[in-house]
């Protein structure tokens, strides 16, 4: 193994034009070498020294390559990583991991065969928002937390033309932003014992489901997460109550928006989140409010830790276990939600 990461990925759509290639080029000690592309002329305008492979199976073929990204439909997760770990690639699939708990357990027992790192880009564990949530929660200042509820809001009104709104495999709110919201919540508090999902379809023309509200029970706690595609006026971000008091926090994490207009990690201001959230405390018999600012989010350290992950042996940023819990957690969300009832995880 070189002491230079060489990476390839599958596709150049959104994901890989704002999130994957732009975090691998600001990462000291990963190259991109590859994309697997039909339209090279795309890449090009963007990735001048990138190789444009005609497939994804020409990409894997390749054996100047560690590491394969595969940020492509959902659909396609299972198949092509399937093809990248028997090539002997180390990978990471973009989330959903899969779209089913077998296909996951299979690409867990291939990559545990070909002893090779599997690795899933759940991100948003490096949220400005989320890492201050964490931090919170471990100081245990709310005291025993009772209720966390996550929205991820949009406004959206269109229906788009693209596979995450077309009503295929893999489409709809639910596979696109649960996976985010289900692994903040397993990362703070573990498998939960219940899950109880109502899901819509609520914009004129919709193919796919634009609107989901889950319920997670743990003993005493209850988890709300929550998403849709029709809020114009956004209400909080998370909102934790516990037995002390509650945090309050509004706005998203700045770093995809960043990311869009060609910010990059290092520049000035990277993932400082602006908005503080609002703490209120129980002291005696009044409450003290006071502001709390966010700690610097940075996606660039999911692949700062592949890079480690994979070079020197250290941990797995995203371990294919915890990915496991998300797909798990996704289809008991949509039995409970077929068969009308709560769930046992």
């Amino acid at each position: 193994m070189t002491q230079i990461l060489k990476v390839g990925i599958v596709g150049y759509g959104y994901a890989t034009a704002t999130f994957h290639a732009p975090l691998i080029s600001s990462v000291p000690g990963i190259e991109l070498l590859a994309i697997a592309s039909s339209d090279a002329s795309k890449v090009h305008a963007a990735l001048p020294h990138v190789t444009v492979c005609e497939s994804p199976q020409a990409l894997f073929a390749r054996d100047d390559i560690d590491l394969v990204i595969i940020p492509t439909p959902n659909d396609t997760h299972h198949a092509l990583a399937a093809q990248a770990l028997a090539a002997g690639k180390h990978v990471v699939v973009d989330k959903p991991f899969t779209l089913n708990v077998a296909d996951a357990l299979d690409l867990i027992a291939r990559a545990d065969a070909a002893q090779r790192v599997l690795s899933v880009f759940h991100n948003r564990r490096w949220d400005a928002d989320f890492l201050t949530v964490q931090k919170l929660l471990a100081s245990g200042v709310l005291g025993r937390v009772t209720h966390l509820e996550s929205h991820f809001d949009r406004y959206r009104p269109e229906v788009r033309k693209r596979w995450r709104e077309a009503g295929g495999p893999g489409s709809g709110l639910w596979y696109d932003l649960g996976p985010h919201l289900l692994d903040q919540a397993l990362c703070l508090f573990g498998m939960p014992q219940t899950i109880s999902l109502d899901m819509a379809m609520q914009r004129d023309n919709a193919l796919a489901d634009d609107w989901f509200h889950a319920i997670l029970r743990y003993d005493n706690l209850r988890v709300i997460l929550h998403g849709s595609a029709l809020v114009a006026h956004q209400g909080p971000r998370f909102a934790i109550h516990g037995t002390q008091g509650s945090f309050t926090k509004y706005g998203l994490d700045p770093q995809e928006d960043a990311l869009k207009i060609g910010v990059r990690p290092g520049d000035e201001n990277w993932g400082i989140d602006t908005q503080p959230g609002q703490l209120d405390l129980l002291r005696a018999s009044w409450m003290q409010q006071s502001a709390v600012v966010s700690e610097q989010g940075d996606y660039a350290r999911f692949y700062v830790a592949m890079r480690d992950a994979i070079l020197h042996g250290q941990a797995n940023p995203v371990p294919a276990s915890e990915a496991l819990q998300v797909t798990q957690l996704i289809a008991f969300g949509k039995l409970s939600f077929t068969e009308g009832r709560v769930v046992k995880t």
